[in-house]
């Protein structure tokens, strides 16, 4: 047709733009031939099984005595008794596009968990943590329950319990004393997939406080590492009494314990301050103070400074868990 227009007086661009192909194309056509090799167009692969090799395939995969076995098996057996049909993944390949590739173990399907929700807390009582930690007995096998609870942005205790047993009743109860009875309101709340974590009295309390939880997923515990962090410290503190006689003195260091931790460790996070300092606002002087120190140091002694900038102290005013970008 394009010859004909041609023929005919019309321009080769011309008659290439109404058929809708290039006229570098159609040079290419009269030159190589009508072979279509554009993206995406059918082309005839030399190494693609025949239709015969596919249905030999399946009819193996589905014989009685290869059915309950992966392809992962099965190629070596078959190449056992001399034969070769494809490899592993030609095998798996055939089988998924004809939806024979199915779960059929006694276990659970994996299912692939999306990250928490991103938290900000620029301000105290805006994002708290909680988990549950162990605290073993002089009895081999048994443990006490430490429930504590974390504000992300000054890393203060706001609250704990120690029970003989995990329970959402024990949580209720916690969260009901330090929220209703102290008053203290916060905004969100982030714990574990436990049944302390999301049993349904304390899904009501915490809807009825309008705060919004999100959960950790299984077996991940960079998701709440303010938590886990904190129990790290307590754990690994050289005062840490490894094994615990009674409730009662459980209950007792780790009370001892949570003041230190508030009142006078020195959290590298918040570089060095206590969170007591952070929550009360405090630590901003504390840090004025040393910057003005270090440059008054390095205002004498400039030799010794040379070049070098003065580390400026402070925290950041935003604490984010789980980031969206890491």
């Amino acid at each position: 047709m394009i010859e004909e227009a041609h023929g005919n007086g019309a321009r080769y661009s011309k008659c290439c733009e109404v058929v809708g192909i290039s006229l570098r194309t159609l040079q290419r056509w009269k030159r190589d031939g009508l072979k279509d090799r554009r993206k995406g167009a059918a082309k005839r692969v030399a190494r693609k099984l025949s239709s015969e090799s596919r249905r030999e395939i399946l009819s193996v995969c589905t014989n009685p005595e290869y059915r309950d076995l992966s392809p992962h098996h099965i190629v070596p057996l078959l190449l056992d008794k001399g034969v070769y049909l494809g490899s592993v993944r030609t095998f798996y390949r055939i089988l998924k596009e004809e939806d024979k590739v199915h779960h059929r173990a006694n276990c659970r399907v994996s299912r692939k968990r999306s990250r928490p929700p991103e938290r900000r807390a620029d301000a105290p009582n805006k994002v708290w943590c909680w988990d549950i930690t162990w605290l073993p007995r002089t009895v081999k096998g048994f443990f006490f329950y430490a429930y504590v609870i974390i504000d992300i942005y000054d890393r203060f205790i706001t609250g704990w319990a120690i029970h003989e047993e995990e329970s959402e009743r024990h949580s209720t109860d916690l969260f009901r004393r330090v929220s209703c009875g102290r008053k203290i309101s916060f905004r969100y709340l982030h714990g574990d997939n436990g049944s302390p974590m999301k049993g349904v009295t304390l899904l009501a309390l915490m809807q009825s406080l309008d705060v919004q939880l999100s959960f950790s997923r299984p077996r991940t515990s960079n998701d709440n590492p303010f938590i886990e962090s904190f129990f790290r410290t307590l754990k690994y503190s050289p005062k840490y009494p490894l094994r615990f006689e009674t409730i009662a003195q459980a209950r007792e260091w780790m009370a001892d314990f949570v003041h230190w931790y508030n009142t006078e460790h020195r959290h590298s996070a918040l570089d060095y301050v206590t969170p007591s300092q952070r929550r009360s606002g405090a630590a901003r002087e504390i840090y004025a103070k040393r910057n003005q120190v270090m440059e008054q140091a390095r205002v004498r002694n400039p030799l010794i400074w040379g070049k070098r900038t003065v580390k400026l102290w402070g925290a950041s005013e935003t604490v984010v868990l789980n980031p969206e970008k890491e």
